[in-house]
């Protein structure tokens, strides 16, 4: 799998109260397959295109540390350094929603920016 590139989006993910009805919904409107996520006692799911072995988004439960995400497609931004994108946005008039977590092989934080818009900022591990 190749490095992310700073400054591109790397992913979308849709948090809502029921991971599962959200997952059929794609999969009837837009011929998603559905691989479940184990998630610590009940399944998230990353959605592939049809014939496509990599992902392109995730469909997740308002739960845990997502649980005040709102019901809203959730882009993730590629950024070289995690804590100083946090700064920056914070100096910028931004908030930031969560702290920063791991996820996969890096860490991500959710933001809102000046305008009340959310996204996530995703740094990748070191390779």
């Amino acid at each position: 799998m190749s490095t992310p590139t700073c400054g591109h989006v790397g992913w979308f993910d849709l948090t809502v109260p029921d991971a599962e009805a959200l997952r059929s919904f794609y999969q009837q409107v837009v011929g998603w397959n559905a691989e479940a996520v184990e998630m610590d006692g009940y399944n998230d799911y990353c959605m592939k295109p049809p014939g496509a072995e990599v992902p392109v988004a995730g469909i997740c439960h308002a739960r845990g540390s997502n649980a005040a995400l709102p019901a809203q497609w959730l882009l993730y931004i590629t950024v070289a350094n995690l804590d100083e994108s946090l700064r920056a946005c914070e100096a910028a008039g931004g908030t930031r929603l969560t702290p920063p977590r791991d996820a996969g092989t890096g860490r991500f934080a959710v933001i809102r920016d000046p305008a009340g818009a959310v996204c996530a900022l995703y740094q990748a591990a070191a390779s």
